[in-house]
Parts: structure tokens; sequence; C-alpha cells
């Protein structure tokens, strides 16, 4: 069974800054391309940073470029997000994702999503 647990979420004031973190644990051959996504009360999930799997590799949402920072430790099967000067309107649910091979001889990867954790940011 593949898990997915996000942490570091919290209330914050604007201008403030939080990581989150992203624990993948589970019989995993490998883990190649990981996300944060994120979905405010009354609006569409969307796809805040991206990042492939050697990490040489990394990919954000226009209103997020230059406050925050997706990483990841393969060693430690963790996912990271960096965030900084922190809006209003990056309120929000913040969900890890991962694309996974759970035996090296898939062709196909399993997605799999955290449960996810909540980033209220007040002015």
């Amino acid at each position: 069974q593949v898990q997915l647990v996000e942490s570091g979420g919290a209330l914050v004031q604007a201008g403030g800054s939080l990581r989150l973190s992203c624990v993948v644990s589970g019989s995993i051959f490998s883990i190649h391309r990981m996300a944060w996504y994120r979905q405010a009360p009354g609006k569409q999930r969307e796809l805040v940073a991206s990042i492939t799997s050697s990490g040489s590799n990394t990919n954000y949402t226009d209103s997020v470029k230059g406050r925050f920072t997706i990483s990841r430790d393969n060693a430690k099967n963790t996912l990271y997000l960096q965030m900084n000067s922190l809006k209003p309107e990056d309120t929000a649910v913040y969900y890890c994702n991962a694309n996974t091979l759970l035996y090296s001889s898939d062709r196909y990867y399993q997605n799999y999503w955290g449960q996810g954790t909540q980033v209220s940011v007040s002015s």
C-alpha cells in the first residue's frame, strides 16, 4: 500500500513563510514526477509546481513563480514546497501527487495523491 502524507500546513499572516513536506511510503520500485496541487474553496484543483525524478527540472504556475520552491530528497522519499511571501490568495488545501513504478517490470506509472494539508493566509 502506497501512502503519501503531507504536513506543514498552518495559519500564517500575509508575507509569512511555510514549508510543506510529503513523505511517500510503501513498497515502491521508483518515484518519478512529483507535484504539488492546491484547491481553494469553490475552485478547481490546480497544479502549483512539479519536479522531475532527478530534481533537475521544475515548473511553477505563474502566480507562485519567485515565491515558491519545489524540491525533493530521493533518499528520504520526500517532496517539499517552500512557500515565501505568502498571500491570502494562496489559501487552499495543498495536495502532494506522485507517479510511481511499483515493480521494475512495470510499464506504466501508478499515480497517487496525499490527503492534503490546509494552508490559510490571513491579510
